[in-house]
């Protein structure tokens, strides 16, 4: 009766130690599948993600790589039906007299683009300023006579027309829709030489505003990286649906504190061009508004040394007879510090101003009298030719 005693108690022994056995290993089994799913480590809860970390798109909407032989073939396409509608636009200023003798003719360049069948093309006011006679040299190396239609200095834009019919005609686009970071493509005549230069870049920024030092801004531009150099002024600035979304303008080397500048070219928005090639192939030139005045800048250096009363605004020096400023009761020496809703401020020069308005429109016209601002209906006129 002993020994079986013993026997069964062995045989319990045997029974729970194969039990412990089986599940140690259960467990460390068990507990490494779930370390393996990331639901516990070491008796250790695993950490949620990092909740400002993008939580990554299902496989459905994940982003496609880009087709860099498609964008390429674009690219090819676009130069392929632009180009043959871009020229290099050459004019000749007579020669003048000065104190130092006669200047000789002087030859300038720059570059321009055909809008019409009929002819017509875009290009800057000032790559056509004070020129005598105007030719294009097309993209096959021809050259034609082209006649100069008219000009408008604020927009710098000038319409130019050859006679026949052109080797092909841009489409114009919507520069309303251009977007930073949009892909667009400049093609001009750097320095005069290198006809029908094609580069790359992208939209940088738009609705810039650049001081000419003349009193007012060009406004709304079309900031690109796209390089840009003496002689591509008046060329287009293209998308790559093959429209064009600008007329290159200017570009931008250093500032005012002597810090050297590279890829800010800017370009006139094509909206604003056609409306202003439309006025010039119409009427040969662009209807803006005018008040009738003459008149001086004030800012707050000048300001505080007349003691005006007003840091900015703009001195009035003449009022010519029957003018709207003469009409509404505008006189010498009344200082206009508001036209409609815009102020004349550093952003804001009194030009700017005025051309937000049409001829024929009904402004008030804010003005600082004798110590205190007066407000004045003013009836805009077209300016006198």
């Amino acid at each position: 009766m002993s020994s079986n005693r013993w026997a069964y108690a062995l045989l319990i022994m045997i029974i729970a130690f194969v039990a412990a056995c089986g599940g140690v290993f259960l467990g460390s089994f068990l507990m490494l599948q779930a370390a393996q799913s990331g639901r516990l480590a070491l008796g250790v809860t695993q950490p949620s993600p990092t909740p400002f970390l993008p939580t990554p798109a299902p496989p459905d909407h994940a982003p496609q790589p880009l087709d860099l032989s498609e964008a390429q073939s674009r690219i090819i396409q676009t130069v392929q039906k632009v180009s043959p509608a871009v020229v290099t636009v050459v004019g000749v200023i007579p020669s003048q007299m000065t104190i130092f003798g006669p200047t000789g003719e002087q030859t300038v360049s720059g570059s321009g683009v055909f809008i019409s069948p009929a002819g017509y093309l875009l290009t800057n006011q000032h790559v056509v300023e004070d020129v005598e006679e105007v030719a294009v040299i097309l993209s096959d190396g021809s050259q034609e006579t082209a006649q100069l239609v008219g000009t408008d200095q604020y927009a710098d834009l000038a319409v130019l027309k050859v006679e026949g019919t052109p080797p092909a005609v841009a489409e114009l686009g919507n520069s309303d829709l251009v977007t930073p970071g949009e892909m667009v493509i400049a093609i001009g005549s750097p320095l005069g030489d290198f006809r029908n230069t094609v580069t790359l870049g992208v939209i940088s920024a738009t609705g810039r505003s650049i001081d000419t030092g003349q009193g007012y801004q060009i406004e709304n531009l079309i900031q690109t990286d796209a390089a840009i150099n003496q002689g591509n002024s008046g060329g287009p600035l293209v998308n790559l649906n093959g429209q064009v979304i600008g007329i290159n303008t200017l570009i931008v080397r250093s500032t005012g504190t002597g810090a050297i500048a590279e890829g800010l070219g800017f370009a006139i928005p094509v909206n604003t061009a056609r409306e202003v090639a439309e006025q010039i192939i119409q009427k040969g030139y662009v209807s803006r508004p005018y008040l009738g005045i003459r008149w001086q800048l004030v800012t707050p250096r000048v300001a505080a040394i007349y003691n005006l009363g007003v840091e900015w605004g703009v001195y009035i020096t003449q009022v010519f007879a029957d003018s709207p400023a003469a009409k509404a009761g505008l006189r010498r020496g009344d200082i206009i510090v508001q036209i409609g809703e815009v102020k004349i401020d550093e952003r804001n020069s009194y030009i700017n101003a005025l051309y937000r308005y049409q001829p024929g429109d009904e402004v008030d016209v804010v003005i600082w009298r004798e110590g205190r601002l007066i407000t004045l209906r003013v009836r805009l006129e077209e300016i006198p030719r």
